[in-house]
C-alpha cells in the first residue's frame, strides 16, 4: 500500500491570496484563520488573502500566516477524506506538522508560531547576520567551509547540493565566496532579517521555551518525522526538538530521505507554494510528488489518492 506524508513548508512559501479561494469554498478551513487570528492577535485573513507579499517579509508576520494557510488547506483535505500516514514540516512547518499529527490544536499551534516569529525576529535585532543558499556543490564541501570559517554554521539541508548557510555578515560573505570559488554554481543571499537556525539566534530559543513548556503535546496520531534529528519522534521530546531546531540545522535532505527507506512513495505539500515538492524529487526521483493549495489540486490529489 502507498505510504503517503504531508509535507508542510517553512518561511518563504508565500503566495498572493494564499488559502483565499479554499477557505472561501470549505468552512472548515475558513474556521481554521478565525482560530489563528484569535490566537496570534492577527487579521490572518486579511493578511493572507489581501496583503502584498512585501508586507509580509516579517518574520513575526510570514510564520503565522504560513501555518494558518497550511492548516487551512488540510482542513479542506480532510473534509475530502484525505489523511497522511506520516508527516513531517521544514523549519516553522513543523508546527503545522504537529497539528496535523494531532498532537497539538490549531489554536495552540499558531499561537505558538507568533511567539516563535517574535522571539526570532528580537533575537535577530539583538545579533544581527545573514543567510545564503549555496547550489551546486557537494553538502561536505560547505561543512567543511563552516568547520574552516569562524562565524557560520549550516542551517538548511535542502537536498543534495543545496544547503542554506547563516550566521555573522562577514562569515556568509567569506564562505560564499570559498564556495563559488571551490566551484559552487552559485551562492546567493537571502532575504532573511537574521541568521536564524543558528546560534547567532540562541536569545530566541530562550524567550520561545517558556511558552512551549506551557503546552500539552499528546502523542501524535500519523508518526511525527523531525527535521532536527531526521527520526520519528514522540511527544515527549516535541518541545525541546523545537527549541533545538531555532538555532540548529534542518535536515529536511536526511527526513525526506529517511521518509523514503521507511516506505513513503507519495509526498503531498500541504500548504503555499511547490518548494518541498521540488526537494523532495531532487532528494529520490522515484517518489510521486503533489502540492495542494487550489481547488484544481485538491481536486488531483483526491483523484491521485483515492484508496
Amino acid at each position: 500500500m502507498t505510504k503517503i506524508a504531508f509535507c508542510f513548508p517553512g518561511q518563504g512559501s508565500l503566495e498572493t491570496g494564499m488559502g483565499q479561494e479554499i477557505a472561501e469554498t470549505f468552512p472548515a478551513a475558513r474556521e481554521v484563520y478565525r482560530i489563528g487570528s484569535e490566537a496570534s492577535g492577527l487579521d490572518l485573513e486579511k493578511l493572507c488573502f489581501y496583503t502584498p507579499l512585501e508586507e509580509m517579509v516579517e518574520t513575526e508576520v510570514q510564520q503565522p500566516a504560513l501555518v494558518a494557510t497550511s492548516l487551512a488547506i488540510l482542513a479542506a483535505m480532510r473534509e475530502r477524506g484525505l489523511e497522511p500516514d506520516v508527516v513531517v514540516g521544514h523549519s516553522v512547518g513543523e508546527f503545522a506538522a504537529l497539528a496535523a499529527a494531532g498532537s497539538l490544536d490549531t489554536g495552540a499551534a499558531i499561537g505558538l508560531v507568533r511567539e516563535r516569529g517574535l522571539a526570532m525576529a528580537e533575537a535577530a535585532r539583538q545579533r544581527p547576520g545573514a543567510m545564503a543558499a549555496i547550489l551546486g556543490l557537494a553538502d561536505e564541501e560547505v561543512e567543511k567551509l563552516c568547520r574552516r570559517i569562524v562565524g557560520v554554521w549550516p542551517a538548511n539541508y535542502n537536498c543534495p547540493g543545496q544547503i542554506v548557510i547563516s550566521g555573522e555578515h562577514e562569515a556568509v560573505e567569506e564562505c560564499c565566496a570559498e564556495a563559488e570559488s571551490l566551484g559552487a554554481r552559485r551562492a546567493v543571499k537571502l532575504k532573511v532579517s537574521g541568521a536564524f537556525h543558528s546560534p547567532l539566534v540562541a536569545r530566541a530559543a530562550d524567550r520561545l521555551r517558556p511558552a512551549l513548556e506551557r503546552v500539552r503535546f499528546t502523542e501524535p496520531l500519523a508518526p511525527f518525522m523531525s527535521t532536527v534529528t531526521a527520526k520519528v519522534e514522540p511527544a515527549q521530546r516535541v518541545a525541546a526538538l523545537l527549541i533545538d531546531q531555532l538555532t540548529g540545522p534542518v535536515r529536511f535532505t536526511q527526513a525526506a530521505t529517511e521518509l523514503v527507506r521507511s516506505g513513503a512513495t507519495t509526498f503531498v505539500e500541504v500548504g503555499p507554494g511547490n518548494v518541498l515538492s521540488g526537494l523532495v524529487k531532487r532528494i529520490d526521483r522515484s517518489v510521486k510528488t503533489m502540492s495542494v493549495n487550489t481547488l484544481d489540486s485538491l481536486e488531483r490529489a483526491q483523484e491521485a489518492l483515492a484508496r
